[in-house]
Parts: structure tokens; sequence; C-alpha cells
């Protein structure tokens, strides 16, 4: 593929995806991870400043990590819990006293409404890692404003957010990576150009697998603490009494309890899905597509204030007729599993198996499919920023890979086999199901 060819891919139509690009049949090749030197680190014309949505546990990692870039300049935090906000602008601010960003570094400010950060014409880019019932309405106001997005993954609460985000984001033309950190990793890599490029074979069958959280007991309400929003966290899902195990804790960055609430998020298949059933869309070269048929079954808590999925299973077929098994870990090991004719490769974070053990060592030709390489997830968003090409993991990508999970929280929900149009996103003859593809959203917020 051309170098040109290659930096108009916001440019490709949705018909184009759903027909199957070049990129989906090919692999895109994209340049190497650029030096800092390259993009003038010291002239405050090419940096890249950046804001923050969300400074929570993801968010602060997230934060901590392009503080670390030379070219980038952050300028604002947003949260709805000021402790939070504070917290951000002192490690901020800190860094940048001891670094020095230079002289027209003038700090950086503080908000508890995205929408005001969104205003500002000297921010470049954003990054959000809100809960996920809060992802798509910032990240379709930063597309709007002119502003490039890093979004933590899944990319939407439902399909139908998905389709309106992507669509918003190629509409204005913006650069977007999901935090789908896996496609910026070696072993991943390897692993999906094995698998395309037919070392195991014919593909036949994909097995994902990860874990589940528990449930917990019923929740008194209790008072609301004076540094958060309540209402503003709350946004368009519905409203509902605070609890502290229904937010996040009230101090400190541990796991949140709203992971496992379904008014916020539909649990881990969405949570842990979003990282292997990409990569299993990716190995298949279906990452713009999906499945045609999909069932699926699960365990629910019976009473008290968590109640996502617990043990499931998921059985995905495509129109090539590949099936993927998605379970948890204790049908299937972690990771994704790549079975074929000839042989399989299994990877997980960290870790690559195959059999035969020849294939670790296989080497892809100049003529093959030589995939996406990209070895660190936000430097590459940092570098396409720059250049304005397509990064490993964008918005339509990140869409499709997250209606892949939506698919089997519905399946499971329903505990029937459904049909499934990738083309359309509708189901075939089946209402009820095509009523979970949106979910309306508390007044005033709407897409």
């Amino acid at each position: 593929m051309k170098r040109d060819e290659m930096r108009k891919t916001n440019n490709i139509t949705r018909r184009q995806f759903l027909k199957g690009s070049v990129v989906a049949a090919t692999g895109f090749l994209a340049p190497t991870i650029v030096p800092v030197s390259v993009f003038g680190a010291n002239a405050s014309s090419e940096r890249i400043t950046i804001g923050f949505v969300g400074v929570g546990r993801m968010g602060m990692g997230d934060l901590r990590e392009l503080i670390g870039f030379k070219q980038v300049q952050i300028v604002a935090v947003c949260d709805v819990d000021a402790n939070r906000t504070t917290n951000a602008q002192k490690t901020v601010e800190a860094h940048y006293a001891k670094r020095s960003a230079g002289s027209d570094y003038k700090g950086c400010s503080i908000y508890g409404d995205y929408r005001d950060l969104m205003a500002r014409d000297d921010i470049d880019a954003v990054s959000i890692a809100t809960p996920d019932h809060w992802h798509v309405l910032p990240a379709i106001a930063a597309a709007k404003a002119g502003k490039d997005i890093f979004l933590q993954k899944p990319l939407s609460l439902t399909i139908q957010e998905g389709r309106v985000l992507s669509d918003t984001v190629r509409r204005y033309k913006r650069i977007f990576q999901v935090g789908s950190q896996q496609r910026s990793d070696s072993r991943f890599r390897q692993a999906c150009e094995l698998v395309r490029n037919g070392r195991i074979g014919k593909l036949h069958t994909v097995k994902v697998a990860f874990g589940t959280d528990p449930g917990t007991g019923p929740q008194q309400p209790m008072p609301v603490p004076d540094n958060l929003n309540y209402d503003m966290w709350l946004g368009p899902a519905p409203w509902s009494a605070y609890t502290e195990k229904r937010v996040h804790p009230k101090s400190g960055y541990g796991r949140p309890g709203w992971l496992r609430i379904a008014a916020y998020g539909a649990g881990m298949i969405t949570g842990w899905g979003a990282h292997h059933n990409d990569i299993a869309q990716w190995g298949m070269g279906t990452e713009y597509t999906g499945p045609v048929e999909i069932q699926g079954k699960a365990e629910y808590p019976k009473d008290g204030l968590w109640d996502v999925h617990g043990d499931f299973s998921i059985e995905y077929t495509y129109a090539n007729g590949v099936k993927v098994l998605c379970t948890d870990n204790k049908k299937n090991k972690q990771g994704v599993v790549f079975e074929g004719t000839e042989g399989w490769v299994y990877v997980r974070r960290g870790f690559i198996d195959a059999n035969p053990k020849s294939l670790l060592t296989s080497t892809i030709g100049p003529d093959e499919i030589h995939l996406y390489k990209s070895n660190n997830h936000k430097a590459n968003w940092l570098e396409c920023i720059k250049s304005r090409a397509e990064t490993v993991a964008p918005v339509e990508i990140g869409h499709r890979s997250c209606t892949v999970c939506l698919l089997g929280e519905i399946a499971m929900r329903l505990s029937r086999k459904l049909k499934w149009d990738p083309d359309t996103e509708q189901f075939i003859g089946d209402e009820q199901a095509n009523r979970m593809l949106w979910r309306p959203m508390r007044s005033p917020w709407q897409l």
C-alpha cells in the first residue's frame, strides 16, 4: 500500500469498511515511532497540548504515561470529583516545575464539566477515561470541537452510541485511538500475523477467555460526599441513590464499583472482552465487520447492587464459518487461542506459544501480510496527531470490537440464538434484540 493511500483512511466510507477495505485484507503499514527530536520538543508551536477528562484510576495512569513525552504539554484536567482534579493538577504542575516545560507554560486548569474544557481553543487533544456510560458524549464533543481523542476502552455503552461516535469522528477527520493497547504489543501482532498468513492452516476456531467479577449484597443509600458532583457523575444514566460502591472509593484509586453495574457498563464482557475480542478480530481479518450468529448464556446475581454477568459462555459464528468461543477463564485459559487445521497459536499478555513450536521463529516474508506495527500505544497516537495518519486502534475498529462484546451481552441476556447483519448493524427478525442496541438517556443528555 502506498503511503498516500494509507493516510486517506480517515475518509473511508462506512460502505467501504463493510465491503472489506485494503486495510482489512492486507494489514495496515504505518511509520515507525518518530523520535522526540523530530517533533521539536522544545518549541511551543510543536507541542501537543492535552486536556484530560476523567482522572480516576485509569485516567491518572494515562496522565502519568503521557506526561513523560517531551512533546506533550498537559494544560487541563476535568473530573466530577474535586479531590481527583486537585490531585491531578498537583501531579502535573509538580512534574513541570521539576522538568521545566518552558517559559510559556501557564499551569494546569481544573474543570468539573467537560464542556468547559472542550471550549478551549488552545487544547489540541483530549484523553478520556470516564465510566463507560460517559465515554461517547465527551468524545463526540471533542470531535466537534476539533480535538484529537484518546478514549479508554470499551468504546461505548451501546452499539448505537458506537456507530454515532465512529461516524462523527470520521466526519470531523479527527485522529482517534481507543485504549486497546494489546495492538501495540509485539506478541499479539506476531500471533495475528501467523494466523493471517496461514501458518496454522485454515482457521476454524478461536477461543477467548478472561475473568469475571463477583456480586455484592444490597447497599444502603449514603450522603453524597461534598467533593462529588453526583448528578453529573450519573449523567445520561438513570437516577439512583448514591452509595459508595456504586461509584468509586471516597479516597484513593481502588477499583470502582460502577464496573459491576449494568447501568454504567456491561461487565467484563466489555472490560476484558474489548481487549481479547479485538485481537480475535485482528487475527481473523474481520475488524471492519462482525459475526452473523451469536448465542450465549450467563449467570447473573440474584440480588444486590452489582448486577453484571458472572460465569458465561458465548459462541459467535462468522460468515466464513469460523467460530469464536468466548468464555470465563474457568472454562478456557486466559487469553486468545487461534486453532487451525495445521496447528495453533496462543497469546496472552506477556506470553505467546504455538504448535508446532517452529511457528514462533517463522519469518513473515516481504510479500505476505504485515500488520500495523506500533510498539507504544500512546506514542502511536501522538505520532499520528502529527502525521495525520490512522492509528493502530482507530474508531471504526474500536466500534466493531466493542460491538462483538455487546452482541454477546445481549445474547447472554436473551439466552437464545441471534442472527446479526454486520452491514446494517441490526438483528434479523428480532425486534426485542434490536431494542437493546440503544438505551434512553436521562434528560437533558442526548446523542
